[in-house]
Formats: structure tokens, C-alpha cells, sequence
């Protein structure tokens, strides 16, 4: 039971980037799945998810309209593709995988009681 990410590195602000996420031993498609990130000196944050019972997706209020989840069941791998990045966007992403489904609240997202961990990729934003 396996997450893999990668596509992480070097992009300028306003440009973009795409990380993968491929799962294997596992199907995401059973699983509430999405994207953490933990930035230099901070805790890590849940930053968006797609719940397993509704498809419902959510992203954190800082990322929205910059930042899209997507899945494709046949490949079992997870993406999320980033728009005009920030500098503040620098961080290093985690995908995770959930039984329980993801919930948020007064722009909070709380992603608990992930079962699968990436190892994390790392993305920085400069000019």
C-alpha cells in the first residue's frame, strides 16, 4: 500500500505546476483523497480533498481558484495542478488517503485519520 508523488521543483510566480500522486496496493477511488502541504517553520495543513461518499471537493479558502484536484480512476493516481502560484505557496506537498471522508468548516479543512501517506514533494516558488 503505496502513494507516490512527484512533480514537485522550481516555478516563478504566476506561472504553474502539476503534481502526480500514484497510488498502488490500494484504490483511491475507495478513499476520501487529497493534498497536504507544510511550509518552513509551520504545521502542515490540509489544502484540498475530494470526499469518497459524494465526490464533494474542497479546497482552503488561500488556494481557491488557483489550485484544482483531479483524479483519474483508470491510472489510480491522484493530481493537483497549480495556478499563479506565491511565494507563500512554498511548501512541501503531501497526498494522503482517508476512509473518512473530509469536512469544512468556517474555511477550516479538517482531513483526519489518513491511512496513506506520500512521501512528499517539495515545491518552491522565486523569481
Amino acid at each position: 500500500v503505496q502513494l507516490q508523488a512527484s512533480g514537485g521543483g522550481l516555478v516563478q510566480p504566476g506561472g504553474s505546476l502539476k503534481l502526480s500522486c500514484a497510488a498502488s496496493g490500494f484504490t483511491l477511488d475507495d478513499y476520501a483523497i487529497g493534498w497536504f502541504r507544510q511550509a518552513p517553520g509551520k504545521e502542515r495543513e490540509a489544502v484540498t480533498c475530494i470526499n469518497n461518499s459524494d465526490d464533494r471537493i474542497y479546497y482552503i479558502d488561500s488556494v481557491k481558484g488557483r489550485f484544482t484536484v483531479s483524479r483519474d480512476i483508470a491510472k489510480n493516481t491522484l493530481y493537483l495542478r497549480i495556478d499563479s502560484p506565491k511565494p507563500e505557496d512554498t511548501a512541501v506537498y503531501y497526498c494522503a488517503a482517508a476512509l473518512v471522508d473530509c469536512l469544512l468548516v468556517n474555511g477550516i479543512l479538517f482531513f483526519r485519520g489518513v491511512d496513506v501517506w506520500g512521501q512528499g514533494t517539495l515545491v518552491t516558488v522565486s523569481s
